[in-house]
């Protein structure tokens, strides 16, 4: 394309000419437009000052949102006049492309620059950039200036204030802000309501929105906030009235809306209403479709989330990183996982070219090593060109899950030594593998430094794999004066990790005072009658296994099903005590009669044969 002549008679297709390649990306036309331009010479017509700066701004804005900050800042040196747009387009390209240095020195100079001053759309563009904790202190010197400069009472440089303290960790301001407008609109209310479930303060976010319906209408990002909210602190109640007023807004037809209604109601336990709304939509995006894998994941309904996948490739829906990452998640939910369909969607990641996709491989780590397949885990690690903590949480987490406790120590090592942070699951990991090699000694080193060293407050979980790490070396009254001095939230944990350690040495005295104590503080916890059970069967107390064994029916408590699984032909096959619903369950009880006879067979000969050699020893003692 050629532009011979660009007239500059009417400047308003001009600048819409030059906002179409900004918004497009554009930089190779916008720049030809600017070429033909300056040919005409006419951009140093002072005459018509005002629709030349109209260009001149219009430049400044197309280069900023092509990413060319140095042709927008050539620009902006090189014009005659400025005004605030011009400054205000400089600035907002800085922001765009996170550039936050550059754009507030551009704000610097705007303030330092006699003929134009800031306004609002400055204010509330440079306060946008104050998301993160460390511009608090930005934010406040902002805030000042705000004040000092009379823009406190305007609406939307309060509502970018609201977000920026709430998004920089302070929702004290954020309220002192909102308290102190004059006038709100949606936008405020939301941006406070997103500002208490951003802190975590959901029951408040609630709260806030509750006051807010006495006032203004709700949009679309209030209701997603608020359901956010609910999934927080399971307010099934609230859900369902959110989900009523939906209704009767129209909203529910938005995509976003849906998708938050549905993660709602799976994290309250509520799979088949998320269900229900998964099949209502008609055209689910890729967001709406990895809410509900994830919801299946988590739970517990992972055939179903294998199933909901196999269905979408066979439809030929897209498949993207976050599907791929979410059906990964769903591997070692329980113990119903196949090895095969693991391998099949590690081909489809490498079809699509997605293992560079660091949450995609996190996955792949995870799904390899709860299949069994540790050298798989391995492999995947050391190939990937990039690592997060996760993925060096994961790694961990698999040589412990193995066995290989000094393999999981050499690698937190190593984790260190690259610069990333441990997390409270990376001590958690080590912690349970120190407890399966015996590493007493270390075990306590790591939860130690876990507190002084990296200021992680341990939980109740690490103190449970301590508590078992004591219990397996034989350290049972350690283990028992360490629980005792604990004052932390389900501290059944701790009772349960010392009664499982009891049950595996046999230790019949301790056992029975940890599960004492694990009755008292869990009454329906079945597995402390089972373990104490297992402790007098060890020990042949069979009167006392029998009332165990009563006491737990009296109760009502109920043992969980234990359920053994073997893969056969790409096919998982689940067994369970005395299961005859499997659909070969008659072949393999037969099976079984075979198999017993012949070991009692062999066990006949082979004691046949030790009574033989007896009896010719005695023959020739004699």
């Amino acid at each position: 394309m050629r532009i011979v002549a660009v007239p500059l008679a009417n400047y308003v297709e001009l600048s819409s000419l030059l906002s179409i390649c900004g918004r497009e990306k554009h930089h190779r036309l916008g720049s030809s437009i600017h070429a033909a331009i300056t040919k005409n010479n006419n951009l140093n017509n002072l005459a018509d000052s005002r629709n030349v700066v109209v260009i001149w701004n219009s430049l400044i804005s197309m280069y900023s949102k092509c990413g060319q900050l140095q042709y927008a800042a050539k620009v902006l040196d090189e014009m005659p006049l400025k005004d605030t747009v011009s400054w205000n387009s400089m600035i907002s390209g800085c922001m765009a492309v996170e550039n936050f240095t550059m754009g507030f020195q551009y704000f610097r100079r705007m303030r330092s620059s006699n003929i134009s001053g800031f306004d609002r759309v400055t204010l509330t563009t440079v306060v946008s950039i104050c998301s993160k904790p460390e511009l608090l202190y930005t934010c406040f010197m902002l805030h000042a200036l705000i004040l000092s400069s009379g823009y406190s009472n305007v609406v939307q440089v309060g509502n970018a204030l609201i977000t920026a303290y709430s998004r920089s960790g302070s929702c004290k301001s954020a309220k002192r802000v909102f308290d102190g407008m004059v006038e709100r609109n949606v936008i405020t209310w939301t941006a406070m309501v997103s500002g208490f479930a951003q802190s975590q303060l959901l029951v408040e976010s609630l709260l806030m929105f509750r006051e807010m319906l006495g006032i203004e209408e709700a949009n679309p990002v209030t209701y997603v906030t608020c359901l956010v909210a609910c999934s927080g602190i399971r307010a099934v109640r609230e859900g369902l009235q959110i989900h009523g007023r939906l209704e009767k807004s129209g909203f529910l037809s938005d995509l976003h809306v849906e998708s938050a209604l549905m993660d709602m109601y799976s994290k309250c336990g509520m799979v088949g209403d998320a269900l229900m709304l998964f099949y209502s939509c008609v055209e689910p995006d890729e967001i709406f479709l990895t809410v509900m894998l994830v919801s299946l994941a988590q739970n517990g309904m992972e055939v179903s989330a294998f199933n909901l996948f196999a269905e979408m490739v066979a439809r030929g829906i897209y498949i993207d990183e976050n599907m791929l990452s979410a059906v990964l998640g769903a591997f070692g939910v329980s113990i119903l996982f196949s090895l095969a369909l693991g391998k099949q969607i590690h081909s489809l990641v490498v079809k699509k070219c997605f293992l560079s996709n660091v949450f995609v491989c996190n996955g792949l780590i995870n799904m390899y090593s709860k299949c069994g397949e540790l050298k798989d885990s391995t492999k995947l690690f050391y190939q990937m060109p990039h690592k997060n903590s996760v993925t060096w949480n994961s790694m961990i987490a698999a040589f412990g899950r193995h066995g290989y406790g000094s393999e999981a120590l050499k690698l937190y090592e190593e984790m260190t030594t690259n610069g990333f942070e441990p997390s409270d699951l990376t001590f958690l990991s080590l912690l349970h593998a120190c407890s399966h090699t015996g590493s007493v000694e270390k075990g306590v080193e790591l939860l130690k430094s876990m507190y002084f060293v990296h200021g992680i407050i341990p939980r109740a979980e690490h103190y449970a794999c301590v508590v078992d790490m004591l219990g397996r070396a034989g350290q049972f009254h350690e283990a028992r004066s360490f629980v005792d001095c604990l004052h932390v939230e389900h501290k059944y944990l701790l009772w349960q990790a010392l009664l499982g350690a009891c049950s595996f040495h046999g230790e019949a005295e301790m056992g029975r005072y940890a599960a004492e104590q694990l009755i008292a503080t869990e009454r329906d916890c079945h597995s402390s009658y089972v373990l104490l059970a297992n402790i007098h069967s060890v020990k042949e107390r069979w009167e006392e296994r029998g009332r165990t064994i009563k006491k737990m029916k009296e109760k009502g408590v109920k043992k969980e099903i234990a359920v053994s699984w073997i893969e056969v032909g790409k096919e998982v096959h689940s067994f369970v005590v005395g299961d005859d619903l499997h659909p070969h369950a008659e072949s393999i009880y037969k099976a079984l009669s075979e198999l017993n006879a012949f070991i009692r067979a062999e066990q006949n000969s082979a004691d046949e044969q030790l009574m033989m050699k007896e009896m010719e020893v005695q023959a020739s003692e004699s």
